[in-house]
């Protein structure tokens, strides 16, 4: 198996792993109890949040656990429009979201709320001119995603965050894909809230986190007992806690091996063009874009028949193409990518443990796959 689909979840590391065993076979307490079994359970959890702080540049108590960055981002934007809903009930955002974020505005849309979404360009970027226009006197909240899932491009968080903070209204970035590939500084972002998915940097599944900036009070999302400061009720899972935190550690570390993710996806890319030619077309922006992450249309071709060719590749696709219907991601039509090429978009994303021979055999599979391929018509 060549796995090239870390985008979509990361094998759990092991030292990850190793972490989080004790709190699976030794500790069982609840980290909510005082007493000597559930002591061991509240230090494990405080640990991470540090661990989890101190990576992203803040405060512990400005670090919320969630189970997943999906409930994260839910979180957000809907404990932002019911506590600020006396204010306005406008939310700015963009064409390329991850569903986890367009779903719960489209949500609110059906409860009285305005959404705007900011379309991007051909490369998939919005511009910060563009959010900032769509702002007004009634906005409360901006979410635009750090990088894009599918196609890797990098968003201009800080300068739409400098403007909008400015006039006083909150941002969120859903930074599930960039978490330990590039920088996450909140500080440096300028935001308000920032989503963390677990199994995006080599935690488990089951478990995320959500930073919400010190002295900004919303609704909760799960109501309950007093669990996270009263902020997400459910006891903690702490196992999961625990490896969140140990993989934010090592995600420190990581970041600067960057430049070596960078590269197999470089000699992915360099492999496939001079194997085929212009028949393979980049998707996203060529430069502002995640160092692992290479999205590309083979021209005339259909994405799901290629990887069907090569089933020990594991890779997603950028469209959906069956018998009975053909239709582009929700973020290359955003992108106005022609079906031609939209219709054979494939998103390879490179991680850790990704290797040279396992990029040049899957330059290989690839090519001989398109190869193979009959030529399809969009008409």
């Amino acid at each position: 198996m060549i796995y090239l689909d870390h985008n979509a979840s990361t094998p759990i590391d092991p030292a990850v792993r190793e972490a989080m065993l004790p709190y699976l076979a030794d500790f069982h307490g609840n980290p909510s109890s005082s007493h000597q079994a559930g002591r061991p359970m509240r230090q494990a959890v405080d640990k991470a949040r540090r661990q989890v702080a101190g990576f992203l540049g803040a405060e512990s108590e400005e670090i919320i656990f969630t189970a997943s960055g999906t409930e994260a981002n839910n979180h957000v934007i809907k404990g932002v429009a019911d506590r600020l809903k006396d204010r306005g009930r406008h939310i700015v955002t963009s064409a390329v979201e991850h569903p986890a974020v367009t779903n719960p505005c489209r949500y609110l849309a059906d409860r009285g709320y305005e959404v705007t979404f900011v379309a991007v360009d051909s490369m998939g970027r919005v511009e910060s001119a563009a959010v900032i226009d769509a702002i007004r006197s009634d906005t409360i909240l901006v979410s635009i995603m750090h990088a894009n899932n599918e196609v890797g491009t990098i968003q201009p968080i800080a300068e739409i965050a400098k403007f909008a903070r400015s006039r006083g209204i909150y941002v969120h970035t859903d930074a599930a894909q960039t978490c330990g590939k590039i920088p996450t500084r909140v500080d440096d972002l300028g935001v308000d809230f920032l989503s963390i998915a677990g199994h995006k940097l080599y935690a488990p599944q089951g478990i995320g986190a959500l930073y919400v900036r010190s002295g900004i009070e919303i609704e909760p999302l799960l109501h309950g007992a007093g669990h996270e400061d009263g902020r997400r009720a459910g006891t903690e899972a702490v196992p999961a806690i625990v490896a969140l935190g140990e993989a934010v550690a090592l995600a420190g570390d990581h970041l600067a091996n960057a430049d070596a993710m960078r590269r197999l996806r470089d000699r992915l890319y360099d492999g496939l063009t001079s194997t085929l030619g212009d028949s393979v077309v980049l998707l996203g922006h060529p430069e502002l874009r995640l160092p692992n992450t290479l999205a590309i249309g083979f021209r005339d071709r259909i994405g799901a028949e290629i990887l069907a060719k090569c089933p020990d590749i594991c890779a997603s696709t950028g469209a959906a193409c069956h018998a009975s219907v053909r239709k582009r991601s929700a973020v290359l039509a955003a992108m106005d990518v022609p079906e031609a090429v939209a219709f054979g978009a494939i998103r390879l994303s490179v991680g850790r443990t990704t290797t040279l021979e396992e990029i040049d055999r899957a330059v290989d599979l690839l090519s001989s796959a398109v190869r193979a391929s009959v030529v399809s018509s969009t008409s």
